[in-house]
């Protein structure tokens, strides 16, 4: 006999509605863009500075026989936000996932010559941003009855790597930010959690020192690099029905990387 609770989480399950994924046209983004089409949701790829790169996840997407369109938006900017929200709302259906992983530079700044700008800056994207779409998609979420939220975090703030500590701070806000939106939404029916990539190599890592890549590989317990796919493979577990009854959780996707 299927309780009122159980079918409440059923129906929570098989929430309807599009997936936006911010900075969606190259690296993580795009692969999280794929795979979530892949799963049979229609998937706003947000860009701001590659139009091209845009353009060619959706032809991907469509070609796999998924529905895409590409959204040109400044993922900082609620104005730009508010406007990408409506136009995705039209085009593709309301949103019920969403994915902010769009991120700027990333400059090694030692803890001596650290400014409040070096702050800002990341706060910005990890903060700011995530701030903004948030409550740009939660009345289609209400509407929805529910939805997901998935944050694209980091391992860094676990790693304390030296000169990187503007980015590890705004990376552990984005965390507290997660767990206690859960808390907060978790009546709407949404959901909201953390996936904590370690270094994925992307396109933009394409001129790194071989040599600095061995050295990360060799302290992963699984003695090798990640993959966008897997990052992918968690974000769209928990934007699954499989995920329903999971949130302010954090899973770490590094190959054991940061294991004590």
């Amino acid at each position: 006999m299927i309780t009122e609770v159980q079918e409440q989480g059923r129906r929570a399950a098989d929430l309807p509605g599009s997936a936006l994924v911010t900075g969606a046209s190259r690296g993580l983004g795009a692969a999280i863009a794929r795979r979530l089409a892949a799963d049979g949701r229609p998937v706003a790829v947000n860009y701001l500075p590659d139009p091209d790169g845009a353009d060619r996840v959706v032809a991907e997407i469509r070609a796999a026989g998924g529905t895409a369109a590409a959204f040109r938006a400044d993922a900082t900017d609620e104005t730009q936000i508010n406007t990408m929200i409506a136009a995705v709302r039209s085009e593709l259906g309301p949103v019920g996932v969403l994915v902010p992983n769009a991120t700027g530079p990333q400059p090694v700044r030692q803890a001596l010559d650290l400014s409040w700008q070096d702050h800002l800056d990341q706060l910005l994207f990890f903060v700011k941003s995530p701030t903004l779409l948030m409550q740009a998609v939660v009345p289609d979420m209400r509407g929805l009855g529910g939805g997901r939220i998935i944050h694209i975090g980091s391992d860094l703030p676990e790693r304390s790597a030296p000169g990187m500590s503007a980015y590890s701070a705004a990376k552990a806000a984005q965390l507290s930010l997660t767990r206690t939106w859960a808390r907060e939404l978790g009546p709407l029916g949404i959901t909201v959690n953390l996936v904590a990539p370690g270094w994925i190599p992307v396109e933009r890592h394409a001129g790194t020192d071989p040599a600095a890549v061995e050295a990360y590989r060799r302290d992963v317990p699984l003695s090798r690099m990640g993959t966008p796919p897997e990052v992918a493979d968690v974000v769209a577990f928990l934007a699954s029905p499989q995920s329903s009854f999971i949130t302010g959780e954090r899973i770490a996707v590094n190959g054991g990387h940061v294991l004590a």
